[in-house]
C-alpha cells in the first residue's frame, strides 16, 4: 500500500534532539520550556494590556515558579496514581529517579505524566503563591486558565514527536503510520495528539479569549468554562484516542481519561454554580 507524505510523517521524526555526556535532550523536554516562558510572557502582558491587576514582576516570577513545581510533580504523580499505581507502588524509586535498577541499572528518563495530575498539582501549588504574594485570587487565576490552553498546545505537539499517545486504528487519510504502535508493520492511526493540540489547545483558547473579550461578566468564570470546555473537547477525542493497554476500558465503555473529564466538568459546573450563588448572596 502506498502512503501519502501525510501519512508518514510520524516515522521522520526524531524525539532526540542530541546526546550529551550520554543523556538524550528531548524535543519533549524543550516543549516544557517553550511553553511555561510563554505563559509567563502571557499572563503578564494580558495583566498589563487590560489592566487586571497591579503586579509586579517579582511576583507573577513567584506564581510561575510554584506552577511549573506543581505541574511537574502533580503530573508525574498523577500518572502514577491514576494510571499505572499498581507498578509503581512496587518500583518507588522509578517514580522521581530517570532510572531503571530492573535487569541492572540503566536511563530510562520520567517516562509517564499525567495531565489532569499536572493540573491538580498547578491548581494548588499556583493558589498557594498567589495568596503567598498578595494578589487578587480570582483575577490572578481566572487569567492564567485563560492562557493555559495556548501553553497546553506544546505539551500535545511534544507527545507528537515522541509517537507517544496515537489515536485508534482507521481507515480515514488523515490517519498516520505511528512506529511505536504494537502492529509491524505499522496500520494508519489517528493523530489524536493534533487532534488535542488543536481543540483542546487553538480552539478552546480562541471560544474563551472571544467569551472574555465580548462579555465582561464572564472574566470571573474563565476557570470554570475552562475546566467544562477542557473536559468535553478531550472526552469525545479520546473515542479516536487510543486507550491504555494496561488499564483499556471500565464497564461502561469509557477511557481513563473520559472518567477524569467526567470529574473535571462536573467541577466546572459546581465552581461556576458556587460563584454565582455567592455572588448573588453578598450583595
Amino acid at each position: 500500500m502506498s502512503y501519502s507524505w501525510w501519512n508518514t510523517i510520524p516515522e521522520h521524526l526524531d524525539p532526540t534532539i542530541a546526546t550529551v555526556l550520554g543523556f538524550p535532550l528531548r524535543w519533549y523536554g524543550l516543549m516544557y520550556l517553550v511553553a511555561f516562558s510563554l505563559g509567563w510572557l502571557l499572563v503578564w502582558r494580558f495583566t498589563k494590556k487590560y489592566k487586571i491587576q497591579a503586579m509586579k514582576r517579582e511576583q507573577l516570577d513567584s506564581v510561575v515558579t510554584w506552577l511549573i513545581v506543581g505541574v511537574l510533580l502533580g503530573a508525574r504523580l498523577g500518572y502514577v496514581f491514576f494510571y499505572n499505581f499498581g507498578y509503581y507502588i512496587n518500583h518507588l524509586s522509578e517514580i522521581i529517579l530517570p532510572f531503571s535498577f530492573n535487569g541492572g541499572f540503566h536511563f530510562t528518563g520520567i517516562s509517564g505524566m499525567s495531565y489532569h495530575g499536572g493540573l491538580i498539582g498547578a491548581f494548588l501549588f499556583t493558589s498557594y503563591a498567589i495568596k503567598k504574594t498578595k494578589l487578587d485570587y480570582w483575577k490572578s487565576v481566572n487569567t492564567i486558565f485563560l492562557i493555559v490552553p495556548l501553553v497546553y498546545t506544546f505539551g500535545r505537539l511534544g507527545n507528537f514527536i515522541n509517537g507517544e499517545l496515537y489515536g485508534r486504528v482507521t481507515e480515514s487519510p488523515i490517519g498516520m503510520l505511528f512506529p511505536l504502535a504494537p502492529e509491524k508493520p505499522p496500520v494508519l492511526r489517528h493523530p489524536s495528539q493534533l487532534y488535542e493540540m488543536c481543540f483542546e489547545g487553538f480552539i478552546l483558547f480562541g471560544i474563551l479569549y472571544a467569551l472574555w473579550k465580548l462579555f465582561p461578566k464572564v472574566r470571573g468564570h474563565i476557570m470554570a468554562l475552562y475546566l467544562i470546555g477542557y473536559g468535553l473537547a478531550r472526552f469525545f477525542i479520546e473515542f479516536f484516542r487510543e486507550p491504555d493497554t494496561h488499564i483499556g476500558l471500565n464497564t461502561l465503555g469509557m477511557t481513563r481519561g473520559q472518567i477524569l473529564c467526567s470529574a473535571m466538568i462536573l467541577s466546572g459546573i459546581a465552581l461556576w454554580a458556587v460563584r454565582v450563588y455567592k455572588k448573588n448572596h453578598s450583595r
